[in-house]
């Protein structure tokens, strides 16, 4: 733990860019949860530095939309715990609902083109850098940022409802 917690840290803290001061979820509670599911996936072969934290980063992202998910269900009536986000989107009142979206959108993203999607997903919630991002996936760096430009641009006009 010693010595992935530093990685592991700076990954939640960008993950949590932007969040309302006070809200329930830390990132150090987003960290040991990334962790306690990195320690139960015994069969991950890891490969590198660059593979652990896209890893890292994709599990932070599903911590992050199951409580924002969570959070619309108790909105709705439902028993869950109330937790409250706020996520790199705007800082309108809708943020759990805003992070749901953009996990929507993504995976409506993956289905089309996978590669993109794990782009924005190594960038944004992993804070890779184009150069990291090009070495997971094992592409050049051009197309990394053309993915990158192509795949913002896709989510936005998703996030606007198709419009534009």
């Amino acid at each position: 733990m010693p010595m992935v917690e530093g990685e592991l840290r700076q990954i939640a803290q960008r993950c949590m860019r932007g969040e309302r001061a006070g809200h329930s979820l830390q990132a150090t509670a987003l960290v040991n949860e990334a962790f306690m599911r990195l320690v139960d996936t015994r069969r991950v072969q890891w490969q590198d530095r660059s593979h652990f934290l896209a890893m890292s980063a994709r599990l932070m992202r599903r911590i992050l939309v199951d409580h924002a998910r969570g959070h619309l269900y108790q909105k709705r009536g439902g028993g869950a715990q109330r937790v409250t986000l706020v996520d790199n989107l705007g800082g309108s009142d809708e943020q759990p609902r805003d992070l749901v979206a953009l996990d929507d959108a993504l995976e409506a993203l993956a289905r089309v083109n996978e590669r993109k999607a794990q782009v924005v997903e190594l960038r944004f919630f992993g804070g890779l850098t184009v150069e990291e991002t090009a070495h997971v996936l094992g592409v050049s760096t051009d197309t990394v940022l053309r993915d990158w430009q192509l795949a913002k641009a896709w989510l936005l006009r998703e996030l606007r409802g198709g419009h534009e």
